[in-house]
């Protein structure tokens, strides 16, 4: 046998005449008449079909059936009223869950400030942070999987996506720390023509990678990729090793080792950017603040 819904009205009115116990206490609480009241007890009374308060003259008393539906009608009331509250909360980007994709790099530079200011302002939305490089990102966002990204060089041919720029930052020189060149404060780019190179493959990050390869074509070589490593750590490490030297974004100085010399290259114009993005009509209310996040802070060069 199907179940009766019982709508939120006559709840309500009923939770609040077994608390007053008297109807015209109740009606005023209510903000209504008292015959709607009685209307909305009688259709109640009807869906139960006993009744729930002794109307006696002076005198109104719950029944046992009333006694007995009062507990649960409580815990609706509260279960409505927390979910309304829920619903609230996530239509308004105060709750809810939000999946960032991240460069790995950008746990030096963007992405830790972001967290700790959108935390701040948003303490009831959970974070779901995936490290992942920018051609993952971009299928990611295809497919709905991530919210936002925080990605190199996104790509120009997009129609799905929008993409903000958020920092913009120059090209470095990586050596091993015994490299001869690593003795110079600025490296010109001619000088590692005949070094082997360690790069990130295409596929993680493809016009970051064909940028490199252009700065070089710009000097009269193409370089010598002896390893390819997926994350900028990676690249360092090996670099230390003495298997090849790399050109990294600016901010790659913040990964310590010692092993490893960060110079300044010439020509030094090219500029590569990290940029954030978003599905164009997601009307993710999460989105929004996270985007508004990221605006507080002017984009810029890493010291």
């Amino acid at each position: 046998m199907d179940r009766p819904e019982v709508p939120f009205p006559q709840l309500h009115a009923f939770v609040v005449l077994a608390e007053e116990l008297h109807f015209g206490h109740a009606a005023a609480r209510l903000g209504i008449a008292q015959p709607p009241l009685s209307q909305q007890i009688r259709r109640l009374e009807d869906k139960v079909g006993h009744a729930l308060f002794n109307r006696e003259p002076g005198r109104v008393t719950l029944t046992p059936a009333g006694r007995e539906l009062l507990p649960a009608a409580r815990r609706s009331l509260t279960g409505i009223a927390d979910g309304l509250a829920a619903a609230r909360a996530i239509g308004s980007g105060q709750a809810g869950h939000l999946r960032i994709g991240f460069a790995a790099s950008l746990a030096l530079t963007v992405l830790p400030g972001l967290l700790r200011t959108f935390r701040q302002r948003f303490p009831g939305v959970r974070l779901d942070i995936r490290e992942m490089a920018t051609a993952p990102q971009i299928a990611a966002l295809h497919d709905r999987a991530i919210d936002i990204g925080l990605l190199r060089e996104p790509p120009t041919d997009e129609s799905e996506l929008s993409f903000r720029t958020v920092l913009s930052e120059s090209f470095v020189a990586v050596l091993p720390a015994t490299h001869p060149l690593a003795g110079q404060r600025v490296v010109q780019l001619a000088q590692l023509m005949d070094s082997p190179f360690v790069l990130l493959p295409r596929e993680v990050g493809p016009r970051l990678h064909d940028q490199i390869i252009e700065l070089c074509a710009s000097e009269g070589f193409t370089p010598q990729v002896v390893q390819q490593a997926v994350e900028w750590q990676t690249v360092c490490a090996l670099v230390e090793t003495g298997l090849g030297v790399s050109l990294a974004p600016a901010s790659i100085r913040r990964i310590r080792l010692k092993g490893v010399a960060f110079r300044r290259i010439e020509p030094g114009a090219a500029r590569t950017r990290v940029a954030v993005a978003w599905q164009k009509h997601d009307k993710n209310p999460l989105v929004t603040h996270l985007l508004a996040t990221l605006g507080q802070d002017p984009p810029g060069e890493p010291p």
